[in-house]
C-alpha cells in the first residue's frame, strides 16, 4: 500500500514532476485515494465470488491507507496549492462544487477512521456497521469529485464510475438474495 508513495517519491528524485509539480502530486495522491477506496469496496465481492474468506482481515487496513492517500491528497492542496490560505480554501469549498463534494468525502471518512480500531468495533457493535456504510455513499462523493475536478476528458472519472457501479451492483445482488 505504501508502493504509490515510493514510486512517487522516485519519480521526484529520477524525472521531477513537470511543468506543474503542484497538479501532479495533487492528481497523484487523489488518484491512488480514489483506487484503495475502491479496493475496498471490492473486498466482499471477491470474498463472496472467490471464497477468499481470509483476506477479509485487510480491509479495514486497506481502508485506512485510502485515508491516509485522501489526507495526502489534501494536504498537497492545503499546503503546496493554497500555501495555507484558509480563507481561499473556505471559499473554493463554497465556490468550486468539485472541491465542495471532495471535502464532504473527507469529512465523512474522518469517523470511518477514527472508529476503525478493535476497541471501536467492539463498543459500536452494529453501529460501527452502520456507520462504515457511509463508505458507500463517501465512494460516490469521490468519483463524483473526480469527475467534475476534469471537466473535458472525461473517460478515466468513467471508468471508476463504471467500476463503482458494479462494485454497488454486486452488493445489491447480494443483498436482495439475502431478502428473497
Amino acid at each position: 500500500m505504501l508502493l504509490p508513495l515510493v514510486l512517487l517519491a522516485y519519480r521526484f528524485y529520477s524525472e521531477g514532476f513537470g511543468a506543474n509539480p503542484i497538479e501532479t502530486i495533487n492528481r497523484y495522491t487523489g488518484d491512488w485515494a480514489l483506487r484503495i477506496l475502491l479496493l475496498t469496496l471490492a473486498f466482499s465481492p471477491i470474498i463472496r465470488i472467490f471464497r477468499w474468506n481470509n483476506v477479509i482481515q485487510y480491509r479495514r487496513m486497506v481502508g485506512l491507507f485510502a485515508f491516509f492517500y485522501v489526507c495526502l491528497h489534501l494536504t498537497s492542496y492545503v499546503v503546496l496549492d493554497q500555501f495555507f490560505d484558509f480563507r481561499a480554501i473556505i471559499d473554493d469549498v463554497f465556490k468550486r462544487p468539485f472541491i465542495t463534494v471532495g471535502f464532504s468525502a473527507f469529512i465523512l471518512l474522518i469517523p470511518l477512521a477514527v472508529t476503525s480500531t478493535n476497541k471501536m468495533v467492539e463498543r459500536l457493535q452494529y453501529r460501527w456497521i452502520q456507520l462504515h456504510r457511509l463508505v458507500y455513499l463517501i465512494a460516490i462523493l469521490a468519483v463524483l469529485h473526480f469527475w467534475w475536478m476534469v471537466k473535458i476528458d472525461t473517460r478515466e472519472p468513467m471508468i471508476y464510475a463504471i467500476i463503482l457501479a458494479v462494485l454497488l451492483g454486486f452488493r445489491l445482488f447480494f443483498y436482495l438474495k439475502r431478502q428473497v
